[in-house]
């Protein structure tokens, strides 16, 4: 590491303060070094082979690391490289996932409804929501179902007065093959808002264009899956003839 020289000590930290203030302890630091995530040494001025005097700024990249190791399971590698490419908007990023996080949470546990109340409103057996909590459809949790439960819930009492009966070969599983259909497209939608967002609007009006945008994406995606479901039956008949 290149020591700067015309650097003032007093400006600087010592790796017990830079630990301290960093909420990180001094050994993991050091690891960070080592593995280059605390950029290339040159801020850093050593006045003796066992004293080092580490710049301010580091405290935030050291929490930042330490942020995307245990709440975004990012190894070291993947984290020095984005922070090499653009550290200021991993911190947007971050901040604008952590606050469509609380929305929706805060949301949910207001609109929670109860378990008996779902089963008397939709007279869904217990098994029946019991497997479908099992398989991970459903998320119920201390004060009930969320409102997004609740819709499956709901769709799912719909097809079984329609006829969507277990003797016809029905079930709970079913839904498995959406959950699994919708997976990868939600991991691309989510990457999609994210890069055109961060960085390009205020947190708050991101938050506000994610929520408003989701019931129109539900009928959108409603609309497609029936446009598809015609066109898939019409030429299912003109391969049968």
């Amino acid at each position: 590491m290149k020591a700067q020289a015309d650097a003032a000590p007093e400006s600087l930290l010592k790796m017990a303060e830079l630990a301290e203030r960093s909420g990180v302890s001094a050994p993991t630091i050091r690891h960070y070094i080592r593995e280059g995530l605390l950029g290339d040494g040159e801020d850093i001025r050593r006045t003796s082979r066992n004293m080092a005097y580490y710049p301010r700024e580091l405290v935030e990249r050291i929490q930042l690391i330490k942020r995307l190791q245990e709440e975004r399971f990012m190894p070291l590698r993947v984290i020095k490289e984005v922070l090499e490419d653009n550290p200021e908007r991993v911190n947007a990023l971050l901040e604008l996932e952590d606050s469509i996080l609380e929305r929706a949470l805060a949301s949910a546990e207001q609109r929670k409804v109860s378990a008996k109340e779902v089963r008397e409103r939709y007279e869904i057996p217990a098994n029946v929501l019991e497997r479908l909590k099992k398989i991970g459809v459903l998320t119920p949790g201390r004060g009930g179902y969320d409102q997004d439960d609740v819709k499956i819930i709901e769709a799912i009492s719909r097809f079984r007065a329609g006829g969507y009966e277990e003797a016809l070969g029905f079930t709970v599983y079913d839904t498995l093959r959406y959950r699994e259909a919708l997976g990868p497209l939600v991991e691309e939608e989510v990457r999609a808002l994210l890069d055109r967002l961060v960085g390009e609007v205020e947190v708050e009006r991101a938050v506000e264009i994610i929520a408003a945008g989701a019931d129109p994406l539900r009928e959108l995606i409603g609309a497609i899956h029936s446009k598809l479901l015609l066109a898939e039956l019409a030429s299912q008949r003109e391969r049968g003839r």
